[in-house]
């Protein structure tokens, strides 16, 4: 048997691991040191009172899980004879990775004839939502492991995420972002456009003056580099800024018409509290990321 795990950072709730069968794995944040485990503990989070609490001066905290966390989700796998395929958040944007590895490696030596697999789909949010979706597509059609790495090694990086943020000073703090003036701020109206590169890192490549020149980069971003769009998910992620999702949508819909099927996630809060309240992006299958 194969059991399926991913992460919080990809934004899948317990309700939509469920319908594909994964297993969650929570991905944790700290608020004036109080450490949260997004659907552990709390168990259901209230997205829309976490980012007013960031809208109200709160700046949260990120970090990586131990080794002893990831044999705790692990083992008991192993231990009924499964093996594991871990679909993951970028290793490029954490060192919690160094952590699940020395965990697999202790349980290799335990349970020699198991096997752990995984899959980096180079990304966070909405992009890695997009590929764990596709992913339990395939297993649920009865696809092997093997078809499912061959698939993820071909098309991880077909799928792209472009979004923008509405105050840098969560990324100032966070650093995630490369290419970008931190310094650069709302009072100017500027909002950097940010994607996923091939190496599963942040990058800004360009900048709009205002929300609405932002939105229709993001639209224009599509049509260059999309790629057989309708017969893929199509995500829109937003920071509780659902109006602007629900535009972004409209806009989608009008430039490609009425029966490309888009699917609005609001952002978790592990990956908000580097991105801030009132941004919004699309994910969608594309010719290259950048």
């Amino acid at each position: 048997m194969l059991t399926l795990f991913t992460d919080t950072d990809t934004d899948f709730t317990p309700e939509i691991a469920k319908e594909y069968g994964y297993k969650l794995i929570s991905m944790p944040y700290a608020i004036d040191a109080k450490t949260f485990w997004p659907y552990e503990d709390p168990e259901t989070i209230d997205l829309h009172a976490f980012y007013d609490s960031l809208r109200n001066g709160v700046l949260p905290t990120t970090g990586g899980i131990s080794k002893e966390r990831y044999l705790d989700y692990f083992r008991p796998e192993f231990e009924q004879g499964n093996d594991i395929l871990y679909v993951h958040f970028s290793a490029a944007m954490t060192v919690t990775f160094r952590a699940m590895d020395e965990a697999v490696e202790e349980l290799k030596k335990e349970f020699p004839e198991r096997k752990f697999h995984h899959i980096d789909t180079k990304g966070i949010t909405i992009v890695s939502y997009n590929i764990v979706r596709e992913i339990g597509d395939m297993y649920k059609a009865g696809k092997s492991v093997d078809e499912i790495l061959s698939w993820a090694d071909k098309e991880v990086d077909h799928f792209a995420q472009y979004f923008f943020a509405d105050d840098l000073k969560f990324f100032k703090r966070s650093g995630r972002v490369k290419g970008i003036a931190a310094t650069m701020g709302t009072l100017l109206g500027i909002r950097p456009i940010i994607c996923m590169d091939d190496a599963g890192q942040m990058v800004s490549i360009g900048k709009e003056r205002g929300r609405a020149n932002a939105m229709e980069r993001l639209v224009k971003t599509v049509e260059e580099l999309g790629d057989d769009i309708k017969a893929h998910h199509f995500i829109i992620g937003h920071t509780d800024a659902p109006e602007l999702a629900a535009e972004l949508a409209d806009m989608l819909h009008a430039r490609f018409g009425d029966d490309l099927s888009i699917e609005i996630v609001t952002t978790n809060p592990t990956a908000g509290s580097h991105c801030g309240p009132n941004g919004v992006g699309v994910s969608f299958h594309a010719k290259r990321r950048v």
